[in-house]
């Protein structure tokens, strides 16, 4: 697609710095956020519009990227997006949701015309900060390089899994091996401390060897030092496994990790934790 204008929905923790990435390629045209005062800091950064809704982006964008937290919010952006946009355009998801939504939206798109990608990425905060994140894709393979460009600005790998829905299932596998990685390292760093190990010792000597992973590497230090304000709140994770959660039960696959996961995120929800990145899960791993 040539003579590309993003528009960028979502200034979270992963949306801000993925816009940025757009903004200093020269593709960035417009944000919006529900909250207006994130949107309107992010345009005045990259010298930007923020309009007032989601159509008046769409009107003023050809390719519309979405970083948000549920599957309704997609809906409704979908919803938002098909009374404005121009036939061509195309939306790519980042949101991390069920592949029956991803399919949803592209059938609500495709009947104005619109293409639709989804692409949920994995990389962490750091991840989208430092433009090498992960983008698993899914939909139609011409649409899918008309909006390279805009994907090359933050993936550090871009992989087309298949036909639409395909990201989000590829998504939905990524996240129980995020979330069993998160139980053992966390099990086994609480051991560490009992045993009275020394983290600057045990962490590069853990990562040298077979049990070196990228949670450990990321999150090794700030956990032992009971640092838990960075990287992905335990709440999102939470919300990925309850929709992992109806995947492996129609798939009729075992569900060990994500039923003690979604059990282990709700007690810390309860206590209050819920806006803490996963590594706050060693809270529950100590001795008590």
């Amino acid at each position: 697609m040539s003579d590309i204008k993003a528009g960028f929905i979502g200034m979270g923790a992963m949306g801000v710095p993925m816009a940025g990435h757009l903004a200093r390629a020269g593709l960035l045209a417009a944000v919006w956020n529900r909250t207006p005062a994130k949107a309107a800091a992010a345009a005045r950064e990259h010298a930007v519009a923020a309009p007032a809704t989601v159509a008046d982006l769409a009107r003023d964008c050809n390719v519309i990227a979405l970083c948000v937290s549920a599957d309704r919010d997609v809906l409704e952006l979908a919803h938002a997006i098909a009374t404005s946009a121009a036939a061509g355009s195309v939306v790519i998801d980042h949101s991390t949701v069920s592949s029956v939504t991803a399919r949803a939206a592209h059938e609500l798109l495709a009947a104005r015309g619109i293409g639709f990608i989804d692409a949920p990425v994995s990389g962490g905060v750091e991840g989208a900060r430092n433009g090498k994140l992960s983008v698993m894709a899914g939909g139609d393979a011409a649409t899918l390089a008309r909006v390279r460009p805009v994907l090359e600005c933050y993936a550090a790998k871009l992989n087309h899994m298949g036909p639409v829905g395909a990201g989000q299932n590829t998504k939905a596998v990524n996240q129980v091996l995020v979330a069993g990685i998160a139980q053992a390292v966390c099990e086994g760093l609480a051991l560490s401390e009992q045993l009275g190990l020394d983290p600057a010792v045990l962490l590069p000597t853990l990562g040298a060897g077979a049990a070196g992973n990228w949670f450990l590497d990321k999150r090794g230090a700030s956990m032992l030092a009971s640092q838990f304000g960075v990287g992905f709140k335990l709440a999102l994770l939470h919300k990925d496994l309850g929709i992992v959660r109806e995947l492996a039960v129609a798939a009729g696959t075992d569900r060990s990790v994500i039923e003690k996961s979604l059990a282990d995120y709700a007690a810390l929800m309860v206590q209050g934790h819920g806006d803490e990145d996963i590594s706050a899960l060693i809270r529950l791993k100590r001795r008590h």
